[in-house]
């Protein structure tokens, strides 16, 4: 019945996955003129405050299936995930927009790996090989220039930490209340960014702009794309999961060269075509395991 079940959705979650990374993609230009008056750590904030106010607001009984074991995991999951957003923007204050893209991206092969090696994961020639082109899209996306300073080493610790959020998500979300897990989650991260934001000034929101990019961020970028994640994790496989989010990085492009006046280069062009190309394989990939398991 699992092996149906996953069948039947799989087009559904790939979708679903492909919308969360488009709405990532577009906070990079929603976000990029608030930086100027409000600094990151503060909107991020924000950000998740009012993503875990509004989840709780909207189903509050989603509370009541918390139990101990519930809530160390979920709590470990939202570590990760805040930790991975702090130690990108800490880096990102070190280093081009460019190369923090490019690094990022690189939970797509930081998750097979933490799976084939903490769980013992057995990840397939196709898998591999989809990973390996997605690398070569981000490389060709986003990269200017070969260098490893202090910026570089502290976004690459969060690529880490983002492809263990990715594998703790594939673990622990299966036959589990996905509203709660992801309240669990954003909570953690409310915590751990209001924290860092006290270290370099926290502060009020105060123009319509910022406002409007902090409910844009918190509702769709935060708390219904972390609901569709952890439901999707729930049914796909880690690396999967990886490799479409890497679509990320190929919307931030399209909106740049739409909304920001960027230029399409043949470049820019090719490493978008093989991050396209990688997930249609691992999606391909996934759907003949599905039918073999069904």
């Amino acid at each position: 019945m699992q092996g149906s079940r996953r069948a039947v959705n799989l087009p559904f979650l790939s979708f679903a996955l492909l919308l969360i990374s488009a709405i990532w993609g577009s906070t990079f230009v929603v976000m990029k003129k608030s930086f100027d008056t409000l600094n990151v750590n503060s909107f991020l904030s924000w950000r998740f405050i009012l993503a875990t106010l509004a989840l709780i607001a909207l189903r509050p009984q989603s509370l009541r299936s918390i139990n101990k074991d519930f809530l160390i995991k979920g709590t470990v999951a939202g570590l990760f995930l805040g930790s991975g957003y702090i130690f990108q923007n800490v880096g990102l204050s070190h280093t081009s927009v460019s190369k923090t893209g490019f690094i990022t991206g690189l939970y797509v092969v930081v998750t097979p790996v933490i799976a084939a090696l903490v769980l013992k994961k057995t990840i397939g020639v196709l898998q591999w090989f989809s990973v390996l082109l997605a690398t070569v899209g981000l490389l060709l996306l986003s990269f200017n220039g070969l260098s490893i300073g202090l910026g570089e080493s502290l976004v690459f610790c969060s690529a880490i930490l983002f492809g263990a959020h990715i594998v703790a998500l594939g673990e622990w979300s299966v036959g589990r209340d996905v509203y709660a897990l992801t309240i669990i989650q954003l909570g953690t991260c409310a915590v751990l960014t209001s924290i860092a934001a006290t270290f370099t000034g926290f502060q009020m929101p105060h123009t319509a702009s910022n406002w409007i990019a902090i409910i844009y961020s918190a509702i769709f970028a935060t708390a219904l794309a972390f609901i569709f994640q952890t439901w999707a994790q729930s049914l796909m496989p880690a690396t999967t999961v990886a490799v479409i989010l890497t679509m990320e990085v190929v919307f931030a492009a399209l909106f740049g060269i739409l909304f920001n006046s960027e230029t399409l280069t043949l470049r820019i062009g090719m490493g978008g075509a093989l991050v396209l190309i990688a997930m249609y394989l691992i999606v391909f990939a996934e759907g003949r395991l599905v039918s073999v398991e069904g």
